[in-house]
């Protein structure tokens, strides 16, 4: 009897052990477009397809905002959602898909980028995979285009993931196909349907590809911030070495110019209040949505978290280490009444928060517009940190 409830008592530990198992997080990947008569779109969908196919990974399409908001656009294309540049750190890869232009990127695709200033000095996206797509309607330029989106790429340090042959085995030679060895294109002008069967079946292959690089890199670091975690826990992690890593310099401390104190430590949470200051001088001052464009806006945030985390460093006695948990950041914006887009701006003190500290820099957050700051400053944070 004694044996038979053994046996038992194993087999219902087995079962427990089998329901126990974690499932692998989902991995999502972005294919982002700029496409206006739905050539590129179509090559999106096929990307999109080729993506789920991989196990375990979603996809999702989105555009970038139109230059011209008068353009008009494909009406499939036109009910996509569009995409900020900020939340390109939300996904595992991206794939980017823009037509050809006089051997480059869109016109619209380039501004979209020239918005990633931020995420570029916080080094958001570095180790992030990417592959890009496109579509030429004489097909001239389409590898030099491709290249040109590379350099943007590898500026902001993405894993680039290229086609080189896939997909060739099955390519219909009797018609130009956009095959090329670093990502599919569409012959837009050339004859026949297009894209091709061929195309698309390249494009679905490059998906697939991205898929499983994206896929593979979160799972490595999946085990790696596992790995990381029981390091923390024995307070092995040096908050000044990740700052070396990232090359993130911080500034002296701003003093104070009132009968105040550039912080106070109240059971063992520390308050701090900073304006954009960089070198005794305010950083881009002004109202934005008038004065301040947002690229100047979230340079100035960046700054203002800089000089948070310089007056934290001074509360610590000198010691990041000792911080525990970031516990609350306060964006107050200088902008004009009609302005809406404050969030976007302080996502770049969060993303150096959450970069500098880790998981200890996860917050809880407030976006606020004002009539004016002190100063003329474009932004004021106010920061709560609790530490040992």
């Amino acid at each position: 009897m004694k044996k038979q409830l053994l046996v038992l008592l194993t087999v219902i530990l087995i079962g427990f052990g089998v329901n126990a198992q974690v499932k692998p997080s989902e991995t999502n990947v972005l294919v982002l477009v700029h496409s206006q008569n739905g050539g590129t779109y179509k090559m999106a969908k096929a990307m999109a397809e080729g993506i789920q196919e991989y196990p375990n990974v979603k996809a999702t399409i989105k555009r970038v905002a139109s230059i011209n908001p008068k353009e008009k656009l494909n009406a499939d294309v036109e009910k996509l959602p569009i995409a900020t540049i900020e939340e390109l750190t939300n996904y595992d890869g991206i794939a980017f898909g823009s037509p050809v232009h006089f051997a480059n990127i869109s016109a619209d695709m380039n501004y979209f980028f020239s918005k990633s200033i931020p995420l570029w000095t916080s080094r958001a996206l570095e180790g992030k995979p990417a592959t890009v797509f496109m579509s030429a309607g004489s097909g001239a330029g389409k590898e030099a285009a491709i290249l040109s989106f590379w350099n943007i790429l590898a500026s902001h340090g993405m894993v680039i993931v290229p086609t080189g042959i896939m997909g060739t085995a099955t390519l219909d030679k009797s018609v130009p196909q956009g095959n090329t060895p670093f990502g599919a294109t569409s012959l837009a002008g050339s004859v026949g349907t297009r894209p091709s069967v061929s195309e698309l079946n390249l494009a679905k292959e490059q998906g697939k590809a991205l898929a499983r690089v994206a896929s593979g890199l979160k799972n490595a670091e999946n085990v790696k911030e596992g790995k990381t975690t029981s390091v923390e826990s024995k307070g092995s992690i040096d908050i000044n070495q990740t700052l070396k890593d990232n090359n993130i310099v911080l500034p002296e401390a701003p003093k104070p110019v009132g009968n105040y104190v550039p912080y106070t430590i109240s059971d063992h949470k520390v308050y701090i209040n900073q304006v954009a200051l960089k070198e005794g001088k305010i950083l881009n001052p002004g109202k934005v949505g008038a004065t301040v464009t947002e690229e100047q806006a979230k340079e100035a945030t960046y700054q203002t978290m800089l000089n948070v985390i310089a007056v934290l460093k001074e509360a610590c006695g000198g010691d990041l280490n000792k911080v525990k948990q970031c516990v609350q950041l306060t964006g107050y914006f200088n902008t004009t009444p009609e302005y809406t887009q404050h969030a976007g701006i302080m996502n770049s003190a969060s993303n150096l928060t959450a970069l500098v500290f880790g998981e200890k820099g996860k917050h809880a957050r407030a976006t606020i517009g004002a009539v004016s700051l002190p100063i003329n400053s474009a932004v004021e944070i106010q920061a709560i940190f609790e530490i040992e």
